[in-house]
């Protein structure tokens, strides 16, 4: 056990820097204060056990990005009631379980899908802790990335899920939410799914696994791990998006593809040559950008977005 949650953070703690694409944008560091969050709701899984450090917020990469999250929350982003279709997505940010990018991979995503008649909300995870001044948290990003630093073997999903009971319980707890309160939010209960980036891939993968009562409708894989795992037999759709030159994921198979294949379940794979890690709702000139309508459409094949 111990094993694998060393191998799931170490694996998971790399995306915290990857996550931001190779732009010509400022890649350093800022301390900001923590943005207005008058929508967001507090989850009931309760504080983080032993977390010291207080949230934290900082801007990179022209983004914004939060750390050490002790308190789940979600943020609605609701439709036009004229263009509501009854599907909800709930949006998980990647950053390696240390960070979470907010606006690349949570804000912008839920106002693309609100655009379309989605109700899309974004889930705020609670996190590995990490040290509470920046300063601090860059040196200890420094000595994970040093070439002396120990590299666990990378462990499998299932292993590196155990690891994860307080953002599996978060999700949960999005997905219990949004059912109590389904009819307010112009949501059908059975039509309610779950997109994560990099580290929120894992999380989804996870709870679409893991997550119990969860069960979302689909899941969706945006550069995230695809190691091979035995999918359940009644494994939601699974749409996956990695670009070719992914330094993380690009280069250790699809077996994840090819186990929901194996289990003759629903899965869309997109292959792009060029975009990186993290490209998230970046614009970018590759066609990785395309991601976020190949995914509508995706969504609209299976009947989750109405022409």
């Amino acid at each position: 056990m111990r094993l694998a949650r060393r191998a799931a953070t170490t694996a998971m703690l790399a995306l915290c820097i990857a996550a931001a694409p190779a732009l010509a944008q400022n890649d350093k560091m800022t301390p900001i204060a923590t943005p207005a969050q008058p929508t967001a709701i507090t989850l009931d899984t309760g504080p983080l056990p032993d977390a010291k450090a207080p949230e934290a917020w900082h801007s990179q990469y022209g983004s914004v990005f939060a750390r050490n999250v002790t308190v789940a929350t979600l943020t609605p982003f609701l439709p036009d009631p004229a263009r509501a279709n009854g599907t909800a997505v709930i949006i998980a940010p990647g950053g390696g379980f240390r960070t979470l990018s907010m606006e690349n991979e949570g804000w912008n995503v839920a106002k693309a899908l609100a655009a379309k008649g989605v109700a899309a909300f974004v889930l705020k995870y609670r996190l590995n802790p990490t040290p509470a001044d920046m300063a601090g948290f860059e040196e200890s990003m420094r000595q994970m990335f040093s070439g002396t630093a120990a590299r666990p073997p990378r462990a499998s999903i299932e292993d590196a899920s155990k690891a994860l009971a307080p953002q599996i319980a978060d999700a949960r707890a999005a997905f219990a939410l949004i059912r109590r309160r389904a009819n307010e939010w112009r949501v059908d209960p059975q039509r309610i799914g779950m997109v994560g980036f990099s580290a929120g891939a894992m999380l989804t993968m996870s709870t679409a696994i893991w997550g119990e009562d969860a069960k979302p409708a689909f899941i969706g894989n945006v550069y995230g791990p695809l190691a091979a795992m035995t999918p359940p037999a009644d494994a939601p759709p699974l749409f996956v998006a990695l670009a070719a030159d992914d330094p993380f994921f690009a280069n250790s198979g699809y077996g994840l593809i090819d186990a929901w294949r194996a289990a003759k379940r629903p899965v869309e794979f997109h292959l792009y040559e060029q975009g990186g890690h993290g490209f998230g709702m970046y614009q970018k000139e590759t066609t990785s950008t395309g991601w976020f309508e190949a995914f509508a459409s995706w969504m609209k094949m299976h009947g989750f977005i109405k022409p």
